[in-house]
C-alpha cells in the first residue's frame, strides 16, 4: 500500500534534526531517540510492542515515521528535516 503525499508528509514531520543533538542525526522529534536506533531495534527482531516498551515516549506513528524515513533515504531521496 502506498501512502499519499499528505500522509507521507505528516509522518515525516515526526522526524527532525538538530546539529546540537546526536550530531545532527535524524531523530524522533522531541526525543533523543535516533531513527537508526528504532530501525536497528526492529531489524534485531524486536516487535513494535517491544520497541514501545523500550522507549515509552514513542508512538506507533513514530515507528512508522522511522520506517518511512529509512525507506525513503535508501532510495536516494533527499528529505528535508525540520530543526527543533
Amino acid at each position: 500500500m502506498k501512502l499519499n503525499t499528505k500522509a507521507r508528509s505528516e509522518l515525516l514531520s515526526r522526524i527532525s534534526s538538530n546539529p546540537e543533538m546526536l550530531r545532527g542525526r535524524p531523530r524522533i522529534k522531541g526525543t533523543r531517540i535516533a531513527v537508526h536506533m528504532v530501525l536497528e531495534a526492529l531489524a534485531s527482531q524486536m516487535s513494535v510492542e517491544e520497541v514501545l516498551v523500550q522507549w515509552p515516549e514513542l508512538t506507533r506513528q513514530d515507528i512508522q515515521a522511522a520506517l518511512l524515513y529509512g525507506a525513503r533515504s535508501t532510495n536516494y531521496e533527499w528529505i528535508a528535516l525540520h530543526e527543533e
